[in-house]
């Protein structure tokens, strides 16, 4: 498995970065997680990097070293992370719960499967156009029917990881990726001030290494002195035996059984004392995936 890849995240006009990304692999397999912390609810950065910290577990335990089932994990480690929020604010005797929105991809095989909540969003750009744009859960991408002019912000989520009701959540059908197929995980700090097809432009135009950071810097310029953080994550799929590939990454070089991450394995400092519990997440996996087999069942 090969591809290029680049992060980068940048502290807009805000008191502090609530946004968290990173990606891991093994030999066969990828996995890109981004969160945006949300402001207005305590301590948006400690949903975001338990998020991707409860998200990252479950694929180190799962990917041997494929997922075997990359929807169906998605979903299980998704709620495994929202379950790990909630744990941790009810230990705290939180009155109002950490909340972070999340996008998050598999690529393995031939194939990139994602997820998403809330509208940190995933885009695919293939030979310049625009294949796949994730459609916010919010009032402006789903506004409800007959719905009148009471609502003042359109931008207004409707749900997101670390909600005290259930999070709604959005996974795609596997996606067949070719040779130089783009794909970018960003959050709304970018999404927000850019032009979509300024945006597809430029991240068909040139390397991922050269078009992340220019991307991020225009947002950065456009949201000006109150303009939100920034971040994003933007790789390039190549196929084996695509000629002359031979930057970015290539799992084939790693060794059956090794993990690799971007992913801070180390808890934050809000987070000291209170480690995430591997108990708890088999539970919520384990209590998650047989809610999904007895709905598949009444489904038969």
């Amino acid at each position: 498995m090969k591809f290029s890849v680049f992060q980068v995240s940048r502290k807009g006009g805000r008191l502090k970065n609530e946004d968290r990304m990173g990606y891991c692999y093994t030999r066969e397999s990828g996995l890109f997680v981004l969160a945006d912390g949300m402001g207005g609810h305590p301590e948006g950065e400690v949903a975001a990097q338990m998020a991707l910290q409860s998200i990252a577990a479950v694929y180190q335990r799962e990917a041997r070293p494929v997922i075997k089932d990359p929807k169906s994990f998605l979903t299980s480690a998704a709620l495994a992370a929202h379950h790990q929020i909630m744990r941790y604010a009810g230990n705290k005797g939180m009155l109002d719960t950490p909340r972070t929105t999340l996008v998050a991809a598999v690529l393995q095989g031939t194939t990139a499967t994602w997820l998403h909540c809330g509208d940190s969003r995933l885009y695919v750009v293939r030979d310049g156009e625009l294949l796949v744009r994730t459609r916010d859960h919010s009032h402006a991408e789903r506004p409800r029917p007959n719905a009148g002019p009471e609502i003042l912000n359109r931008n207004l989520l409707l749900t997101c990881l670390g909600s005290p009701t259930t999070p709604q959540l959005d996974v795609s059908e596997p996606l067949t990726l070719q040779q130089g197929d783009r794909i970018m995980l960003c959050s709304d700090g970018l999404w927000g001030v850019m032009d979509e097809m300024q945006i597809v432009q430029i991240l068909s135009s040139m390397p991922v290494a050269e078009a992340a950071p220019e991307l991020v810097e225009m947002a950065l310029r456009r949201g000006g002195s109150n303009g939100d953080n920034v971040t994003m994550i933007a790789l390039e799929w190549e196929t084996p035996d695509a000629p002359g590939q031979d930057r970015g990454v290539s799992t084939d070089s790693i060794s059956e059984g090794v993990f690799a991450s971007t992913i801070q394995a180390g808890m934050p400092s809000e987070l000291e004392g209170d480690e995430l519990d591997d108990d708890a997440i088999e539970r919520s996996i384990a209590e998650i995936n047989e809610a999904i087999r007895r709905s598949a069942e009444r489904k038969g």
